[in-house]
């Protein structure tokens, strides 16, 4: 059934547990505060929240179009936003679970091909109550806007806007020291909200 109601869109959002809005209690995350401010400037969205907990690159390099193409048929106003990488530089037998160098490689494959079927978005991975880990990430995010420069996609650095919002860190800390709560994501929301790169698939 089509929507009378705006421009009909659906959207797929994939990633991790971030993606997925592990530890808000209202089950909205990021991405479904989003898409409610969305609708309610009167824009009809479908979306199809594909964030696993745990997923490192390599994984979501494995499943993404599958899932994608089968919500996102080319009949339909079809838009994909990626935000991973976290667990890819999570420390497991004593390395990362995905070395730098892959890291980059899958985002380069992910995006060459999404690019090329869908409008797309990039968000960069979050920060954690780790200081260490914070740093393999934000090094990988350098990397990983590098990346969507080279490829003409629109790239948000939330790292660095997430480690330096106290709502964001006194609730991952508080936490599981790695998720916030539904203020955390809340910020991320807001700022997701302000990107040009978001506002510009809402332009009449």
């Amino acid at each position: 059934m089509t929507s009378k109601v705006g421009k009909e869109i659906r959207i797929c959002f994939i990633g991790e547990s971030f993606v997925n809005g592990t530890g808000d209690s209202q089950y909205l995350g990021w991405t479904g505060r989003i898409c409610q401010d969305a609708c309610l400037k009167g824009f009809d969205i479908t979306y199809y929240n594909l964030g696993v907990r745990g997923e490192t690159s390599s994984e979501l390099k494995k499943r993404w179009l599958q899932e994608v193409s089968y919500r996102l048929p080319q009949k339909y106003d079809g838009r994909v936003i990626f935000s991973f990488g976290t667990n890819d530089t999570t420390i497991e037998n004593g390395k990362t679970r995905v070395s730098l160098e892959e890291s980059i490689s899958n985002l380069k494959d992910i995006l060459s091909l999404a690019k090329n079927l869908y409008p797309v978005l990039m968000i960069s991975p979050s920060p954690i109550d780790d200081k260490e880990q914070n740093q393999r990430t934000c090094d990988l995010s350098t990397k990983f806007a590098e990346v969507c420069h080279e490829l003409n996609v629109s790239y948000l650095d939330i790292f660095s806007e997430l480690i330096k919002s106290k709502i964001w860190m006194d609730e991952v800390k508080s936490y599981d020291g790695a998720h916030p709560r539904a203020a955390g994501y809340q910020v991320f929301a807001e700022i997701v909200r302000n990107w040009q790169g978001w506002a510009n698939w809402f332009i009449e």
